[in-house]
């Protein structure tokens, strides 16, 4: 299996905090950012709840509870990328 860099910015401190707790686990933080990106992956979903009490995520909320009802909710992203693009070049209205 080949490998690939995925480089991300995070603060200073929270960095140095997820480093620590990653070696108290005996683990890199490379293995456990793979740990989590497999689990989400397997899952498909974030392996743990977000919630906020503010406006975008009201909106993301019914979005989902809109393709939930709609039936759309399993949709591959092969699947969105084709609905998006016929959306943009005004197929089907």
């Amino acid at each position: 299996m080949s490998q690939s860099t995925y480089s991300i910015r995070m603060d200073s401190d929270l960095k140095k905090d997820f480093d620590s707790i990653c070696e108290d686990f005996e683990m890199s933080s490379t293995t456990a950012i793979n740990v989590f990106a497999k689990a989400v992956v397997r899952e498909r979903r974030i392996p743990f709840e977000i919630r906020s009490e503010n406006k975008g995520m009201t909106a993301f909320n019914a979005l989902r509870q809109s393709a939930k009802k709609n039936r759309v909710q399993d949709m591959s992203m092969k699947e969105i990328d084709e609905e998006i693009r016929q959306a943009r070049e005004g197929i089907g209205e």
